[in-house]
């Protein structure tokens, strides 16, 4: 699927469920800031997501800072990245998919993701700022 099936598909609610996974939230975040500035990838990442929750789960599993953080941390590796497609960028950065979780604990202690705020709103790095 090109990028713009993708978010097509992302959008319009079509995109199967069991494919959303990490890698896709990760490449929705990428086509995102390939065609839009930070902040309004972050918007509309936040949007799509938080859409495709409702459409296909219980509207429980959005978690505002996750996806902004997201976002943020592949805008930075993008900003490194000689890539011009997805699956280089990911051959380029694996620890996007292999090593999240500890990409995004360099910025934020546990105490903070785990927040219930942290669902709903976003909530800056207590850490290590993004920029």
């Amino acid at each position: 699927m090109n990028d713009a099936d993708f978010i097509k598909a992302f959008e319009n609610g079509q995109f199967p469920p069991e494919q959303f996974n990490h890698k896709a939230h990760i490449k929705l975040a990428w086509i995102y800031l390939n065609l839009f500035d930070e902040e309004t990838a972050i918007v509309k990442t936040c949007k799509a997501i938080k859409n495709f929750d409702r459409l296909h789960g219980d509207g429980t599993k959005y978690h505002t800072t996750l996806t902004v953080a997201a976002v943020k941390v592949v805008r930075h590796f993008k900003q490194k990245s000689s890539a011009t497609n997805f699956e280089e960028f990911i051959v380029e950065f694996p620890r996007l998919i292999t090593s999240f979780k500890e990409l995004l604990f360099q910025h934020y202690g546990k105490d903070v993701i785990a927040d219930p705020k942290a669902k709903t709103t976003y909530l800056e790095p207590d850490l290590l700022p993004f920029n």
